[in-house]
């Protein structure tokens, strides 16, 4: 799965971890044009050091889509230890890649499925286009698409289908 998102600052020079999410209202699928790499990516970015990866991807959801979402799944019940250990829900996805074509740097993506409490969608404020895809949008091969996007777009309303 390539994730290719840029956020904040780096945590590290050769590897960073991330967190994207691929939101589903009714039966179609939100994705936004990446303002810098100018190809369709579901909404995400860097973990960062404040953060966990379920804290991430709510914010993340939240400034580049400007919606409220609910992930799909549940965390486990957490036990009360002296070190204040907290279960986390698990990704659907998870994965290692390049960001860039010279393979100087890298993300480990954490990938959520996530419904919408609405599918008004505005784009984040330095601009940029989001887009609500059905899945015959998502499956035609004129839509140029990563192939590990398509997948996880094609899953994604299956999965949280009601």
């Amino acid at each position: 799965m390539v994730c290719y998102h840029f956020a904040m600052a780096h945590i590290h020079e050769k590897i960073d971890f991330t967190a994207s999410v691929f939101i589903v209202h009714g039966d179609k699928v939100l994705l936004h044009m990446h303002k810098k790499l100018g190809i369709w990516l579901q909404p995400g970015g860097h973990v960062e050091l404040h953060e966990d990866p379920v804290q991430a991807v709510m914010r993340e959801a939240k400034e580049e889509s400007g919606l409220d979402v609910e992930l799909a799944g549940k965390a486990p019940e957490s036990l009360n230890t002296k070190f204040g250990a907290r279960e986390l829900m698990v990704p659907r996805y998870m994965n290692r890649h390049f960001f860039d074509e010279a393979h100087t740097h890298e993300h480990i993506d954490m990938v959520y499925f996530a419904r919408a409490k609405s599918d008004a969608a505005v784009p984040e404020a330095e601009g940029g286009e989001v887009r609500w895809f059905t899945k015959e949008e998502l499956a035609n091969p004129s839509l140029d698409l990563l192939p590990d996007v398509r997948k996880y777009a094609l899953a994604a309303p299956e999965e949280l289908a009601e």
